[in-house]
């Protein structure tokens, strides 16, 4: 058994004593307990590997009697610094950050791609148009046959990226291991003014001691990469691999403890598309300092020739971006997890989704939905599963809120708010005169409220229903051919007969929507489907 001392009782990394805490970027943990023998330390004597006892981090400053002191800091004497992004809104400066998937999916080739775009300045950060440096750390890949091509095809300028390699006190080479090579990592970086280090894998650059499945151990080593990122302002971006049958939560799927999400500040995710296995979607499953709404990335891995050599031809992958979908990773993790029997249940009710929706002229409430696609058979969560993979819209409006469903590309209008529309459009509440259609779904909306002191109710907007209906149904408020039936209670437009009431007021009333009966009563036990029991 070895001691991390020396005989002296300083530390053999950073020379720390025992009454005061470890150098920053010596990495090694304070223990109560001796190590077992592991790979060499940089001055060539034996490192810890396991500890014997249960590990602690590092016991911070004491004073002279080696007590443990506890340091107060106003927050007012805190300098403020804003985010600063080496790819905008998704790689903050100063962070660690991950990408994951499964193997062969093409995490490496995007890597790739983001080291390329730095070394050119065509990454849209904060080094835009500022060509920059990269370090990578790789093993898994060989860097003459895979990793230069991938580099050279992405057009990289190779001069700005460095391969790491580690030299150990007796000359012997070796491979980066984090956290304890961090010190002369952070030197390397400002050598060459580097903005990115690549971690390819992750987990291989960790010591070898450390149980990746242990949150406490992961977050010993993680969070000294974290402080030296953010000290040289770089980003370490370490490639993780994922689980097989986890769930839907992308976080959940990546390898090991649950600290590697933790303590990165933002995830990215690769998957293949479940609707073309030649197509990649890129999600932001974790984004600790930026927007969460951000669109999913689409791309495919296109065959690219990069050089002849004396030995032959040499192609490789190279990056094709295609664009971007509104498509959830999450969502989209979750429909794959489905077995057969649930996919069909899932086709099946979307396409009886498709169509319920079609009837009721492009939208419909979430709750009458659902109602009626259990009288159909389908069940809730065959629904919204359904509803994810149609695309099928979704809005909350009025008081009290109500979430209506709605088809792409229909716009409708509840109350004086407007469902379905773009971002930032909103609809006219009261145009003095209704209006022809114009093809403008702005111009179609401009006819309601014409109808006297009617207030608009819910209504699809057709795309052309002829000039005499002012892009309207029959009978709906826009309709002056045809005025509708007004509810006896809320005074909103009605597909009953005169004097007759609304679904919500039924509801609110207490008489059954379906049988027109009171809820409860012996008209409704004995005639309405809906009653308990079904009718006697």
């Amino acid at each position: 058994m070895i001691d991390i001392r020396d005989e002296a009782g300083y530390c053999r990394v950073c020379q720390a004593s025992r009454n005061r805490g470890h150098d920053p970027d010596c990495g090694i943990l304070r223990a109560r307990g001796s190590y077992e023998p592991a790979e060499p330390l940089p001055d060539g004597s034996a490192a810890l590997a396991r500890p014997k006892l249960a590990a602690v981090p590092d016991q911070g400053p004491a004073d002279e009697s080696g007590r443990r002191m506890v340091k107060l800091t106003p927050a007012s004497t805190i300098k403020i610094r804003p985010v600063h992004w080496l790819w905008k809104s998704r790689l903050p400066l100063g962070t660690l950050d991950l990408i994951g998937g499964r193997e062969g999916i093409g995490k490496s080739t995007l890597a790739y791609q983001i080291v390329a775009d730095i070394t050119r300045g065509k990454l849209p950060g904060c080094y835009e148009d500022q060509p920059k440096a990269v370090i990578i750390a790789a093993t898994e890949d060989s860097w003459e046959h895979t990793i230069v091509p991938r580099l050279m095809a992405a057009g990289a300028d190779l001069d700005k990226v460095f391969r790491v390699d580690v030299t150990t006190a007796e000359g012997l080479d070796g491979t980066l291991t984090l956290p304890s090579d961090i010190g002369a990592l952070g030197d390397a970086i400002d050598d060459v003014d580097a903005a990115l280090v690549l971690l390819d894998p992750l987990m291989s650059r960790l010591n070898s001691a450390l149980d990746s499945h242990k949150d406490a151990e992961v977050r010993v080593a993680l969070e000294p990469i974290t402080a030296m990122a953010d000290k040289h302002r770089a980003v370490v971006l370490g490639l993780i691999h994922v689980n097989k049958g986890v769930g839907g939560d992308p976080l959940t799927r990546l390898m090991g403890s649950r600290a590697f999400a933790a303590v990165s500040r933002a995830v990215l995710y690769v998957m293949t598309d479940p609707e073309n296995e030649a197509v990649r979607l890129v999600g932001q499953p974790k984004n600790n300092l930026g927007r969460t709404d951000l669109p999913t990335l689409t791309f495919q891995i296109d065959s690219h020739f990069v050089a002849d050599t004396e030995e032959g031809p040499v192609f490789t992958g190279r990056i094709n971006w295609l664009g971007e979908t509104d498509r959830s990773i999450t969502d989209l993790l979750a429909d794959t997890d489905e077995g057969p029997d649930s996919r069909s249940a899932t086709s099946e009710a979307g396409d009886w989704l498709v169509d319920h929706l079609t009837q009721q002229g492009g939208t419909d409430d979430s709750a009458a939905i659902k109602k009626a696609g259990l009288k159909a058979g389908h069940s809730v969560d065959s629904l919204k599963r359904a509803k994810r993979r149609r695309r099928v819209e979704h809005d909350s409006v009025g008081f009290p809120r109500r979430t209506f469903w709605t088809l792409p590309g229909t716009q409708v209008t509840e109350g004086d708010q407007t469902v379905g529309a773009a971002h930032g459009e909103s609809a006219p509440t009261a145009p003095t005169a209704p209006t022809a259609p114009t093809g403008s779904s702005v111009g179609a909306v401009g006819a309601v409220g014409a109808v006297g002191a009617v207030p608009p109710r819910a209504h699809a907007i057709p795309l052309d229903l002829g000039p005499n209906h002012n892009g309207w149904p029959p009978g709906s408020p826009g309709d002056l051919a045809n005025p509708p039936t007004l509810c006896a209670e809320c005074h909103q437009p009605t597909a009953g007969p005169a004097h007759s009431l609304c679904g919500h007021c039924r509801i609110k009333l207490g008489v059954c929507p379906d049988c027109g009966h009171e809820v409860g009563g012996v008209s409704h036990k004995e005639k309405c489907e809906n009653a308990v029991g079904g009718p006697l």
